[in-house]
């Protein structure tokens, strides 16, 4: 059980990635016209983290986190256009 004392961000191999329920309360403080500095202070993330959240939220609109079978996927299908590619 996390307590507010821990740090809520999941160690994903090198990089820090934001929880889907942190990124959600970050888009619903947004949403709720909260600037990025009392965003940032409450839920105790960068500011550069919340802008760019909320940045590619608005441009994608959804928030950029992905599961890792989602992540292996996608590179999956980069490797293989790749190789189709060098064959040609």
């Amino acid at each position: 059980m996390q307590t507010a004392s821990t740090n809520i961000c999941e160690k994903m191999g090198l990089s820090q990635e934001l929880s889907e329920f942190k990124c959600g309360a970050l888009i619903g403080c947004h949403l709720c016209n909260k600037s990025i500095q009392e965003i940032s202070l409450l839920l105790n993330i960068p500011q550069s983290t919340v802008s760019g959240i909320i940045t590619k939220w608005k441009q994608l609109g959804t928030t950029p986190t992905q599961s890792q079978i989602e992540q292996g996927e996608r590179m999956l299908k980069h490797t293989v256009l790749r190789s189709r590619l060098q064959s040609q």
